[in-house]
């Protein structure tokens, strides 16, 4: 059996977490068995759906590199085959057109409410006496007795009652068809082997099977994730930091640290907590999923960045650090190459974005000085071995990390001072905070020179300081 999976999304927002990490199951999963997986877009809510969010959503997928194999198919695209197959339910008498006004659906549903009892939708509608026939819609005749059961990868046996289910309705009345009723025969028409979707969706799972077996048509195997909750146990929310992928890339994640973080979020294999993709497309397994819901922690995937900052070849992370620098209106063109701000800088931040934000100094001198250490280290005490060090760096023939280090060292050792009494009014000096890569390769990536004006500035400074105490 050729494994074909899909992800399906409604285009009426973002990309959010839970969306993200159906779709990663999806595509792991076809990708392990050599399968296919199909993005689909289901906009038949025609009212809520957006090109907006329909961009947002592919977007996200193209970020986190889970592009499906082959076109994007878009349900409302697909109409005349839908209205087809509603006509075929017609035809066999799996399907009836009913004619109950709006009024009368209230009524119907408030006397429901009342007595508990389910609407015969069918019964009623064949007591109307008149009737406009122009108006109506298709209800699929949903069984009256009995249950839909099916084995379900991640729940086990399942099984829910016909009597839980209505006749729903699988044309509307504008003549466009329903969600249900379209999932269905795209699902078939699709070939689709696995669906991998949330818990949620287990009573349209119900609804659907009933619908595949009226066609006569195959039903796939399904696979129901539980919830991701917040640290609190609630409901995952935009409270609890539930906004779009996108924005975890503005956040400065990587794509791969959040397709880690998000697979790990209700499957596991053994022990283990970074896999590489080729690893993931080994061990995931649908059959692996937690049917216990899972608890989404910035902490923990704050955790998992660093270590792909500092895991991944610098290059690498370096395709993705460029957006940040730009982002933060810094040109990168004259200074290090970007590889080696990640090397230089990945101990030291959770986020690519930080990483940026504390590397500006290497493209750009900066505005201020931090103000707390620069009360600290720009003091009148600093100006004698400020300015040794400038007149060190600056007869240096050759600029290399062992040669600013040598200068470094003497200029201390001349004034008989610690090395804390040089190094760390030099930084400050050089990239306007107290905190920064060792001085030997922060300063041999900058431009001889440039080292030499901020070291000029630094003092002019503390010369200012002095003037206005």
């Amino acid at each position: 059996m050729t494994v074909v999976t899909r992800f399906a999304p409604s285009p009426t927002g973002y990309l959010h977490v839970g969306g993200a990490r159906t779709a990663l199951y999806s595509w792991l999963y076809a990708k392990r068995n050599n399968g296919k997986f199909i993005l689909r877009i289901e906009d038949t809510d025609l009212e809520r759906s957006t090109p907006e969010a329909v961009q947002a959503i592919i977007d996200g997928m193209q970020w986190l590199g889970m592009e499906g194999d082959g076109e994007i198919f878009y349900q409302t695209k697909r109409f005349d085959l839908y209205k087809s197959y509603v006509q075929q339910l017609l035809d066999e008498g799996k399907a009836y057109k009913c004619f109950l006004s709006k009024e009368a659906l209230e009524a119907l549903r408030e006397r429901a409410e009342q007595t508990g009892e389910r609407i015969d939708y069918e019964a009623e509608n064949e007591k109307l006496d008149v009737v406009d026939d122009s108006v109506f819609v298709v209800r699929f005749r949903n069984p009256k007795t009995g249950s839909v059961k099916w084995n379900d990868a991640v729940r086990g046996e399942m099984e829910i009652s016909n009597q839980e289910m209505d006749d729903m309705i699988i044309l509307r009345s504008d003549g466009s068809p329903t969600y249900n009723f379209c999932v269905v025969i795209d699902d078939w028409q699709m070939g689709m082997s696995h669906v991998i979707r949330g818990e949620d969706h287990l009573i349209n799972t119900a609804k659907q099977i009933n619908i595949f077996e009226a066609f006569g048509a195959k039903v796939p195997t399904y696979a129901h994730c539980s919830m991701i909750l917040g640290d609190d146990g609630k409901k995952l929310s935009k409270r609890h930091g539930a906004v779009g992928v996108m924005q975890y890339r503005d956040d400065g994640y990587l794509p791969q640290a959040l397709i880690n973080y998000l697979v790990r979020l209700g499957w596991s294999h053994g022990d283990q907590e970074v896999f590489t993709l080729e690893e993931l497309f080994e061990h995931f397994d649908i059959e692996n999923i937690n049917n216990s819901a899972s608890a989404f922690n910035t902490e923990k995937l704050n955790w998992m960045n660093q270590q792909y900052m500092k895991l991944l070849p610098a290059q690498e992370v370096a395709k993705h650090l460029v957006w940040h620098f730009e982002n933060q209106g810094v040109n990168t063109a004259n200074g290090p190459d970007l590889a080696v701000i990640v090397d230089l800088q990945a101990e030291r931040v959770k986020t690519l974005k930080e990483m940026a934000e504390i590397s500006q100094y290497f493209y750009q001198d900066f505005a201020s000085l931090d103000e707390k250490a620069a009360k600290k280290h720009l003091r009148p005490v600093a100006k004698e071995p400020l300015s040794l060090v400038k007149e060190k760096l600056a007869q240096l023939s050759e600029w290399s990390e062992e040669n600013i280090q040598a200068a470094i060292n003497d200029t201390a050792e001349e004034l008989e001072v610690g090395m804390g009494k040089v190094g760390m009014p030099l930084r400050v000096a050089t990239t306007g905070s107290g905190n920064s890569p060792s001085l030997d390769v922060t300063l041999v990536h900058l431009a001889q020179e440039k080292v030499v004006e901020r070291i000029d500035n630094a003092l002019a400074f503390i010369a200012e300081r002095e003037a206005n105490q």
